[in-house]
């Protein structure tokens, strides 16, 4: 029988965090470090910008549907054991995409990497949700914020390193060891907390899952099937598909996938709509900037990527503060100053996008977005699990994470459709298809400012996108710890020393 912890059988959760998030940081790693290695993927494989980005389109894709079962799988058979199911199939997936000779195998690999990954992911916020008093998780969760900015600066620099120095395939390969110490922190740390029965919807996971890709496939392939009829019918095929798996929670009378109950919290609710943004949009802009980086200012891999220091460590500085203020200050002040400077930041960086822009005045509107991303991530979720039972926490998790992937894998599909659009207005129609069809080296000068104002006004998509989640975030409910006094059982974490 499994052991059977409670908090305060556990005083101190903040070690099984630490070994947690190696974890979860690989994961942003790998997100993040692929974008740097685009162009070297697409003259390594032979492929154009639409293929490699389906490499990052089917890891968020595989990513995402799954986790509104993994965070169930959780409840049901513990974090600890998802998490370590998860985190050898991410690590032996990742030995395999670096050992791949083709596009479309790369791509096979990366959806098992993504399946790996959400095994992973839920089970860190839910091992957060019920080992943290809820008026102390905004540091556990600014430990979280910590984590992916700091990846932002890690991911891009050894990619970078690793591209221009052994070869796109490391980025794959250097998961292994940390994904093998990251399995010794998870076994001898994590907990192995109390279970709760469910039942699995297979009905409903097989609705989203069709549903998502017939949408996103849509979405992507557009451009290159020139938005006939059938694309069309595949997009609204994906959209009645949705439409039925939202039926199809509401009327199951069994243990549905999604529970809607959960959504009746007015926090809960507006945290989903504001992370699915941000998702879109912390996706969405990477691509680009990294793009014009490496076309236009003719920067290396490294280079490219350094230019993401300033972001990386705004964000990775500045997220512990804010995430310890989330515990004392309303949510909607701290997430709504991030989710403002986030889209003036782009509109600065887009408009800095220009032939014969000097570096500095890149990293500028650079360090803006992270400092915006400082004040979103720990406000943001912190606010959507303070409310949740316990016996629900998986299940919580999985549909914030779920919902933040999505708004990723629409980033991705999106910022691609929009890139190739936008490349075919701005050069002429030879050089068009031959900057989507290789992508490889420096432009030739003539093409620097067609191509330069092709990537600023594609950062105008997330952009608009992020105003969403301002919106949302706006419309916060003060949290019950802000307008009660605390209980005790709400005393709080040990913090590590």
């Amino acid at each position: 029988m499994a052991d059977q912890l409670i908090l305060d059988e556990n005083p101190n959760p903040w070690p099984a965090l630490w070994a947690l998030v190696l974890g979860f940081f690989m994961i942003l790693v790998d997100t993040t470090i692929v974008f740097v290695a685009v162009r070297a993927i697409m003259e390594g494989l032979h492929t154009d910008v639409n293929g490699v980005l389906w490499v990052t389109s089917a890891y968020l894709l595989a990513y995402a549907v799954p986790l509104l079962i993994t965070g169930r799988l959780g409840d049901r058979y513990g974090p600890k054991n998802l998490y370590l199911i998860g985190l050898v199939l991410f690590t032996a997936s990742s030995a395999w995409c670096g050992f791949t000779g083709s596009i479309g195998m790369l791509v096979t690999a990366r959806v098992f990497q993504g399946l790996g990954a959400s095994l992973m992911t839920p089970q860190t916020m839910a091992v957060i949700t019920r080992t943290f008093p809820s008026n102390r998780r905004g540091q556990a969760m600014a430990l979280w914020g910590a984590v992916a900015g700091v990846a932002t600066l890690v991911g891009p620099i050894l990619g970078g390193v690793l591209v221009d120095g052994l070869g796109w395939e490391w980025i794959f390969f250097i998961n292994v060891p940390v994904g093998v110490i990251a399995m010794v922190l998870a076994w001898r740390l994590v907990p192995a907390l109390d279970t709760h029965p469910h039942r699995f919807d297979w009905i409903g996971v097989g609705l989203s899952a069709a549903g998502m890709f017939l949408l996103v496939f849509g979405i992507q392939e557009g451009q290159s099937y020139n938005w006939s009829l059938g694309i069309w019918l595949l997009i609204a095929a994906g959209l009645v598909v949705l439409a039925g798996f939202v039926y199809w929670q509401r009327h199951n009378s069994g243990e549905p996938l999604v529970p809607l109950a959960l959504f009746r919290d007015r926090n809960f609710s507006l945290s989903n709509i504001a992370i699915s943004a941000v998702g879109f949009a912390v996706t969405s802009m990477a691509v680009p900037i990294m793009l014009y980086a490496q076309a236009v200012e003719g920067l290396s891999a490294t280079r490219s990527a350094l230019l993401l220091v300033p972001m990386a460590v705004f964000s990775g500085g500045f997220a512990p503060i804010f995430g310890r203020l989330s515990d004392r200050v309303h949510p909607r002040y701290l997430a709504g100053i991030g989710l403002t400077l986030l889209p003036i930041s782009l509109v600065w960086l887009a408009a800095e996008f220009e032939p014969a822009a000097a570096i500095w005045t890149l990293l500028l509107p650079i360090a803006l977005l992270g400092l915006a991303n400082a004040f979103i991530w720990a406000p943001v979720s912190s606010t959507a699990t303070r409310n949740l039972p316990m016996q629900q926490a998986g299940a919580g998790a999985g549909i914030f994470n779920t919902t933040r992937q999505v708004g990723a894998v629409l980033g991705s599909a999106a910022i691609a459709v929009l890139m190739q659009s936008r490349i075919a207005a701005e050069l002429p129609a030879t050089a068009g298809s031959s900057v989507s069809a290789e992508g490889g080296g420096t432009l030739p000068r003539i093409l620097h400012a067609g191509f330069s104002t092709a990537m600023a006004q594609s950062l105008l998509l997330p952009a608009a996108v992020v105003l969403i989640g301002l919106v949302a975030v706006l419309c916060y409910a003060a949290p019950k710890h802000l307008r009660s006094a605390p209980t005790a059982t709400d005393e709080p974490a040990p913090v590590p020393a």
